[in-house]
């Protein structure tokens, strides 16, 4: 895992924590997994699930993922227009 991937992860994971301070950080994380619906193993939880949860945690059920909000287009048109390289 890339350094800024560890700080991305303490950052999310920091105010998260403080909310739920009884917990053990296995705990935590098990909660959070279980949060996400996440059924496998505890040691195959990837940063990638953890990240996005955290991110999407608080947000509102309909909310878009914020990888995704970036690229998303409302014009069907322009979307392809894009995806053909035709415009920027």
């Amino acid at each position: 895992m890339k350094t800024h991937r560890v700080n991305e992860l303490i950052e999310l994971l920091h105010p998260e924590w403080q909310k739920d301070p009884d917990f053990n950080l296995l705990a935590f994380l098990k909660k959070l997994a279980e949060e996400a619906k996440y059924t496998g193993p505890l040691e195959d939880l990837t940063d990638d699930v953890l990240i996005y949860h955290l991110k999407m945690r608080n947000s509102e059920k309909d909310a878009m993922i914020p990888g995704l909000a970036k690229d998303c287009e409302n014009d069907f048109k322009t979307a392809l227009l894009r995806a053909r390289g035709i415009i920027r």
